[in-house]
This record gives C-alpha cells, sequence and structure tokens, in this order.
C-alpha cells in the first residue's frame, strides 16, 4: 500500500474529498516524523510501536576494496510489530 493508496481509501471511507485526506494524511505523518526526531516513542495499538534507536561508531571494511573505514555514530527509527497484529499474520502458517 503507498500513501496514495492510503488517501484514496480514507476519501471513499470517510465521503471526503480527496484534498481533504490528502491533508489529514499528511498530518499524522508529519507528525509522527516531527515525534520520532523530538526522541519521542510513538504506539499505535494493535498495530506497533516506532522508536529511534541509537548506533555507536565502528570501525569497518569497504567491500570492493577491503579497506578499513570510520562509520560513523548514527540514529534509526525502528519498528516493533504488536502482539496481536503479530498474531494475525502468522494465522495461515
Amino acid at each position: 500500500m503507498t500513501k496514495s493508496d492510503l488517501i484514496e481509501l480514507l476519501a471513499a471511507r470517510q465521503n471526503v474529498n480527496r484534498r481533504t485526506a490528502e491533508e489529514v494524511v499528511n498530518t499524522v505523518f508529519e507528525a509522527m516524523q516531527q515525534a520520532l526526531v523530538d526522541g519521542d516513542r510513538i504506539e499505535i495499538r494493535g498495530f506497533g510501536s516506532f522508536k529511534v534507536r541509537s548506533y555507536q561508531g565502528y570501525v569497518g571494511r569497504n567491500p570492493k576494496t577491503g579497506q578499513e573505514i570510520q562509520v560513523e555514530p548514527k540514529h534509526l527509527p525502528v519498528f516493533k510489530v504488536s502482539k496481536n497484529l503479530r498474531a494475525q499474520l502468522n494465522v495461515d502458517l
């Protein structure tokens, strides 16, 4: 599902025009993005949670040349799926 698909679905289900649905979706995504930038955790019950994880720098290797390179410390967003969603995904296995 793409952002565009989500906008179309919201417009159809809530009987609003596409422009309004797009504003709603953009507002939600912008709020989530700002929360992660601010270091906050996002929890959506029944779906999962997002948080920012910090990774320390390390010495790595360039796979082409084998030369050692210094990898800088970084912060990356991570997603953890909820138990409810995980159970739904594994029903047909």
